[in-house]
C-alpha cells in the first residue's frame, strides 16, 4: 500500500500560490482522496501500468502529489514524484502559447495566410488520388490558404506523419517528414518546407484533421522571433514560469531522472527495446538532437506542466510573471470550431475545451489533453482544480486509468 504525501511546501512555486496543511484546506476530502493510491496499486499489482506520478492541484495549492511503483522496470528503480516523462502532445499547448504570446506583440493576425510569413505555404493543394504502390498522388489546387488560426485548430488539412491515415502516413515517410515524436536530425525548419510542398488531406477549414500543425507553428515561432524553438521555449516560457525539468532534450545530469518507456506484452510490463512510430529510439530523451518538434518533443514533470497549468488558471500570470493577457486567455478558451468540424476545439490546440457537462464530471470550460506515451492533464477553471497523471507506457491497452483517476479526484470534492 503506498502512502500519501501531502508535501506542499515542497512544491517549487508554494510560496506565491499559498500552503495548505491538508486537502481539506483546499475543500477536497482526504479520506476519499486515498482512493485514488488504491486505484493506483490496483493498476501496478495487475501488471497494467509500471508506475505513475499524480498531481492535484486547487486554489493554487498542491492537494496531493504522490509516486507509484518503479521508474523502470529492468531497474526497478522507485518512481520518484519529480522524475521527467515524456509528454509528446502535452508539447503542442507550450508550442500554443508561445504563438499567441507572439499574437499579443502584434506579429501577426490569427486569420493572416500563413504564406505571409513561411513562403513555401503559398500553393496549397489538396490530394485527389494516391497510389499505394509507390506512394504517387496527384492534387489540385486548395480553394483557400491556410490561415493561423486553421493550424491552432488542426482545420488546415494538414495530417501526421507515422500515426496519421494510410495516404499521408505514407507521403509523408517517402518525402522524409518525421511524426515530431522523438525525432532528433534535421532542423525544423528544413522539414516543414518539405511539408509546404505535399498535398493537403481536405480544403482548409472544412474539417477537423489531427496533423502537424504546431509543427508548422513552432516554425513560425522561429520565424517571427529570430529563435530556435527550444531557445524561445526556455527564455520565454520555462525560465518565467520556473520550469527547471522541461526540455526537449534532456540534460546529461537528469539523465538518470527520466522514466523508461514500457509496453504490455503477453500481460507483462516490459521495458521497450525496439523503435516506435516512425523508427524513433525510446531513448530519445537523453538522446541529444537538433529537432524541436512543437508538436510532440517535450520531456517534462508533473510539477512543472501543473505551473503551466496554473498560468492560464491565472489568466495569464504566475508568480508575478505575466505571459499573455487575461482577453488572450479567455480566447484560447473559447471554441473556434462548429459541427460538423469539432466542437471540442479551443483557440491554442492542446488546451481542448469542453463545450458542455453533461456527460462528463468536468466543468463547463474545463481544458485539456493528453500525450502519446500515456500522460495526461486537465484544469478546471469553476473549480479551480487541476490533474494530472504520468506514466509512460507505448500503445498503452489500459488508458482507463486516466479517466479512472480524475472520477477519483472529483469525487473527492466537497
Amino acid at each position: 500500500m503506498f502512502t500519501v504525501l501531502w508535501l506542499f511546501s515542497a512544491f517549487g512555486y508554494s510560496q506565491s500560490l499559498g500552503v495548505a496543511t491538508t486537502p481539506a484546506d483546499v475543500e477536497l476530502d482526504p479520506q476519499r482522496l486515498a482512493r485514488i493510491d488504491q486505484l493506483v496499486s490496483d493498476y501496478i499489482a495487475q501488471k497494467k501500468i509500471p508506475g505513475a506520478v499524480a498531481m492535484i492541484v486547487r486554489n493554487g495549492k498542491v492537494a496531493y502529489w504522490n509516486a507509484f511503483g518503479v521508474s523502470d522496470v529492468a531497474s526497478k528503480r522507485a518512481l520518484k514524484k519529480d522524475d521527467i516523462f515524456r509528454i509528446a502532445s502535452q508539447s503542442k499547448a507550450v508550442t500554443s502559447l508561445a504563438v499567441m504570446m507572439l499574437f499579443e506583440e502584434g506579429k501577426f493576425l490569427l486569420d493572416d495566410p500563413l504564406s505571409r510569413y513561411i513562403p513555401e505555404f503559398g500553393d496549397p493543394k489538396v490530394l485527389t488520388a494516391f497510389s499505394p504502390e509507390d506512394s504517387t498522388f496527384t492534387a489540385v489546387k486548395a480553394n483557400r490558404q491556410i490561415t493561423i488560426r486553421d493550424l491552432l485548430t488542426h482545420t488546415s488539412g494538414i495530417d501526421y506523419a507515422a500515426i496519421g491515415s494510410r495516404e499521408f502516413t505514407a507521403i509523408y515517410a517517402k518525402a522524409g517528414v518525421p511524426s515530431g515524436i522523438g525525432n532528433q536530425a534535421n532542423a525544423l525548419r528544413e522539414k516543414m518546407r518539405v511539408l509546404a510542398s505535399l498535398p493537403l488531406k481536405h480544403h482548409p477549414g472544412e474539417h477537423f484533421t489531427y496533423g502537424l500543425n504546431m509543427d508548422v507553428l513552432g516554425y513560425l515561432v522561429e520565424v517571427l522571433s529570430g529563435m530556435t524553438l527550444n531557445d524561445f521555449f526556455q527564455k520565454r516560457i520555462f525560465d518565467p514560469l520556473g520550469m527547471k525539468d522541461t526540455y526537449f532534450y534532456v540534460p546529461r545530469e537528469k539523465h538518470n531522472r527520466v522514466v523508461a518507456l514500457h509496453e504490455i506484452d503477453k500481460n507483462q510490463v516490459i521495458k521497450v527495446g525496439h523503435p516506435v512510430y516512425d523508427n524513433v529510439n525510446p531513448e530519445y530523451p537523453t538522446s541529444g538532437g537538433t529537432y524541436f518538434s512543437g508538436g510532440a518533443g517535450l520531456s517534462s514533470t508533473v510539477e512543472d506542466y501543473a505551473r503551466f497549468l496554473q498560468l492560464f488558471l491565472n489568466k495569464g500570470e504566475l508568480n508575478g510573471v505575466r505571459l499573455l493577457g487575461r482577453k488572450t486567455v479567455e480566447l484560447m478558451l473559447t471554441l473556434q470550431t462548429r459541427e460538423p468540424i469539432n466542437s471540442q476545439v479551443g483557440l491554442g490546440f492542446g488546451l481542448e475545451t469542453e463545450n458542455n457537462d453533461h456527460r462528463s464530471i468536468v466543468s463547463l470550460g474545463t481544458f485539456s489533453w493528453g500525450g502519446a506515451f500515456s500522460t495526461s492533464y486537465w484544469a478546471d477553471p469553476k473549480e479551480q482544480l487541476i490533474g494530472l497523471f504520468f506514466t509512460n507506457v507505448y500503445n498503452h491497452p489500459y488508458g482507463d486509468v486516466h479517466d479512472k483517476f480524475k472520477t477519483l479526484t472529483y469525487q473527492s470534492v466537497d
